[in-house]
């Protein structure tokens, strides 16, 4: 059985990832953090990671990007492996997730979907298979509470496709010339409950190629995160990532 500190357990994601968690056999939230109070949590819960006394074997946290410091902080005290979920993190924080690997086991991912996995690879397939002759374009849909644009997802399918290579546009109404070549689109849509949406967009001369995947729960974004604190527990210090745990 794999304990799990459960970072942001009174959310909408931690709250779904809490219902998962009691379905199964392998894994328990033992603990949660959160500032804000919820009269059904079954277990404890502090206000902030350095509160936390708790032992665990994993650390789930699907919060927002000014969590990182204190979490990593506590994870590297106690050499507790961490599963980061959230999106949105900047330059200097993902460094900062790097330097922690080189001493605790760490799984990072902005998305933790199979199927949102899956289509990245069919991506990359796909920008080797077409050889640059077709324009790239990335519309992601989410929920209107969602901060951060474009979705930490849609970065991480182009990061995948473009290995370096390629620019990124994420303003085009504000450029007024012709698309450029080797460049990604970017679009982002905030509305209602959407869950998310991605589209990759392969538009080439008199055809059309369009890679989709839809998320009609956050059960899939939580099972994925379980598993990879179940998979994580027993890994050695590192930087690991669904492509890890889907080998």
């Amino acid at each position: 059985m794999i304990n799990i500190i459960l970072s942001g357990c009174n959310g909408k994601m931690g709250k779904m990832i809490r219902d998962c968690a009691a379905d199964r056999s392998d894994c328990k939230i033992v603990a949660g953090i959160d500032l804000f109070e919820s009269p059904d949590t079954p277990f404890p819960v502090f206000t902030s990671p350095a509160l936390c006394s708790v032992v665990a074997d994993v650390i789930i946290d699907f919060t927002r990007p000014d969590n990182l410091d204190a979490l990593l902080e506590l994870s590297l005290q106690k050499k507790i492996p961490i599963v980061l979920c959230t999106t949105g993190f900047s330059p200097e924080q993902i460094e900062k997730i790097h330097s922690a690997a080189k001493n605790i086991p760490v799984f990072f991912s902005a998305n933790m979907s199979l199927g949102v996995n899956l289509l990245i690879e069919l991506a990359k397939l796909a920008t080797k298979a077409l050889g640059g002759q077709f324009d790239i374009e990335i519309v992601e849909k989410h929920h209107n509470q969602k901060v951060d644009a474009p979705s930490g997802t849609a970065l991480m399918i182009a990061d995948a496709i473009s290995e370096g290579k390629m620019s990124y546009v994420f303003d085009r109404h504000s450029v007024s010339k012709k698309r450029g070549e080797n460049e990604i689109g970017f679009s982002s849509v905030r509305g209602g409950t959407i869950v998310g949406e991605h589209d990759v967009i392969f538009a080439g001369r008199d055809e059309v190629i369009t890679l989709s995947h839809s998320a009609y729960s956050r059960s899939v974004f939580a099972t994925g995160a379980l598993n990879a604190a179940v998979f994580l527990a027993a890994a050695a210090p590192g930087l690991y990532s669904m492509k890890d745990l889907i080998k």
